[in-house]
């Protein structure tokens, strides 16, 4: 116990979080995007997590990008270009935002010799374009000078990073799907079909666009894998699980497509590096960090990773789990065995077990429709609307409903459809009916394309909620019914960072010995402490079940197929 907690594993989170939305509902339009601002501000910021050895938090800190590093004129943490559809973040933002984050550890008298490994995230599909020669500045780095001194001239041939934001490379990826075969035999490929954010789609953009600067690079970084260079001294290898968020990796073979790989630059494979499992050690820290910081000789950089990956890792999902963010948009969390990419969602490689799969769905049409209908159905009252879910029957006597008050991106639908037990679509139903009608059907969709990816529930699947709808026990009593598995709360407001942590230490142990790593595994895959678990499922009739879902396949691919027809 002394040595688990003398030992320390740190986990760095570069991503630029996803803003939560402000409800209009309760505050008027110049208070919300006040507060937006806020959330905003609040939310683009480099953060590091120290845990020791039994996965206790032992520090933590932040630079928030807008604020504490006004000179890059960030908003969010990223720049909107004129177009409206360009959106890049600053690279050296990031290294200097890594000094400050560096200095204020030091000033906390945080103890860097203790520290066995480190890891970190990067927000998915941003890249980095480091220019020729610049590894030999990497190599070679002065501890009596900060990073930033040192890279901020001639190291990088493009200083504005394409990020998750963007989308602005509409034809690139049409170009893309065309060379592959089609949206679906790209997916089937790369686990996705063609996103204007993913990385080979923006790569392929600049070589069109900025030629110049794209001939002047020597090698392409995820932002995850740019932030592992900076602390190995060196340019660090692309993780499957990132790296399957480009439209470029192979996520069977785990190696870069060919096809992809041509249609995007030539000789592209040099650029980008092999990739490697998301749990390897990359090597010793540099010589930088020991000299500078006090890091040890040995501490260990274990392979950085995107930070939907990191998420999961954070969530310690494990085998047949499923985590659903119940916010503005409901996003799903998968842990899958044998994918089935599709048109709509996305499947990376696993960043836990490299050889098995995570899948990831969004669905705008989350907390924003329920409020909508609680609004419309409950007199805005919370207590009503849950009270009608308690009243009304699982399966909802045959009625169901899709309500897409915006376009849907799962399934890729509009408007709202409401249908009685006969299968015939009617334009009202009674208040309660409408709220079951709603969230049963929100979750069927969120079980059915789930497991049109892949995901099937096997004895001892845990649902994992999270989210400003997970503190409704009604609503989360659905959410069990509905996959009939128990259903546990959890807090993700650090769930990357701490996904980078455990990594550090899930990748270090791997390098001493198998038994030690299969105690660590069950460790990281646990419950997370703190969680709280709502009663079992009730037991329901297997064939009520099937029938809802029979049904409400049905009617989607009816949907589909009006939609196709017009």
């Amino acid at each position: 116990m002394a040595a688990a907690q003398d030992s320390l594993y740190l986990g760095f989170d570069f991503s630029t979080q996803q803003v939560n939305s402000v409800s209009p509902v309760r505050h008027p339009p110049a208070t919300c995007r006040a507060l937006r601002r806020v959330v905003a501000e609040e939310a683009a910021r480099l953060k590091v997590v120290a845990i020791d050895g039994d996965l206790n938090v032992v520090h933590q800190n932040h630079v928030l990008f807008d604020s504490e590093l006004p000179e890059f004129r960030t908003q969010g943490g990223v720049q909107l270009h004129a177009d409206r559809l360009t959106v890049t973040s600053p690279v050296l933002m990031w290294v200097k935002a890594l000094d400050l984050l560096l200095d204020k550890m030091r000033r906390a008298e945080f103890d860097f010799s203790r520290v066995r490994a480190l890891s970190g995230s990067g927000q998915q599909h941003g890249s980095v374009y480091w220019r020729r020669g610049a590894s030999e500045t990497l190599n070679q780095l002065d501890p009596d000078q900060s990073l930033y001194q040192q890279l901020q001239v001639c190291v990088f041939s493009v200083l504005d990073s394409p990020v998750w934001m963007d989308s602005s490379s509409s034809q690139q990826c049409q170009d893309l799907q065309a060379a592959a075969g089609g949206a679906l035999r790209l997916a089937e490929i790369t686990g996705s079909r063609a996103y204007e954010r993913f990385t080979g789609n923006q790569i392929a953009k600049l070589r069109q666009n900025r030629l110049e600067e794209f001939q002047d690079t020597e090698r392409i970084s995820l932002v995850s894998s740019f932030a592992a260079s900076l602390f190995l001294g060196g340019y660090a290898a692309i993780d499957y699980s990132d790296g399957s968020g480009m439209n470029l990796l192979d996520i069977r073979s785990r190696t870069w497509s060919e096809i992809c790989l041509e249609a995007t630059a030539p000789h592209l494979d040099r650029l980008l590096g092999a990739p490697l499992p998301p749990t390897s050690v990359l090597g010793p820290v540099s010589s930088y960090f020991v000299r500078r910081c006090g890091f040890s000789e040995s501490c260990r950089v274990v392979a950085f990773t995107g930070d939907n990956p990191a998420s999961l890792a954070g969530m310690r999902l494990q085998q047949g789990d499923i985590a659903v963010s119940l916010g503005t948009s409901d996003t799903v969390f998968l842990w899958i065995q044998q994918p089935r990419p599709a048109l709509e969602g996305h499947v990376f490689c696993n960043p836990v077990d490299w050889q098995e799969y995570m899948a990831l769905l969004c669905f705008k049409n989350g907390s924003l429709t329920r409020e909508r209908v609680r609004n419309e159905c409950t007199g805005g009252s919370w207590e009503v609307f849950s009270a009608a879910l308690r009243e009304t029957p699982l399966g909802n006597n045959g009625n169901i409903g899709f309500y897409f008050d915006t376009m849907e991106i799962t399934p890729p639908a509009v408007g709202v459809h409401r249908f009685d037990s006969d299968d015939t679509e009617v334009s009202s139903v009674s208040p309660q009916v409408e709220v079951r009608a709603l969230v049963e059907g929100q979750f069927l969709s969120r079980r059915l394309h789930a497991e049109r990816l892949g995901y099937s529930i096997i004895p001892g699947t845990r649902v994992l909620a999270t989210g400003g709808a997970s503190s409704n026990k009604e609503i989360l009593q659905v959410l069990s019914d509905v996959f009939n598995a128990p259903v546990y709360t959890i807090d993700l407001s650090n769930s990357t960072c701490l996904g980078s942590a455990y990594r550090a230490l899930h990748g270090n142990t791997l390098t001493v010995t198998a038994a030690e790593t299969n105690n660590q595994c069950s460790a990281v895959g646990g419950l997370i402490p703190g969680s709280t678990a709502p009663p079992s499922p009730p037991t329901l009739k297997q064939s009520v079940q099937r029938w809802k879902r029979k049904m409400w396949k049905e009617i989607s691919q009816r949907m589909e197929r009006r939609k196709e027809r017009r």
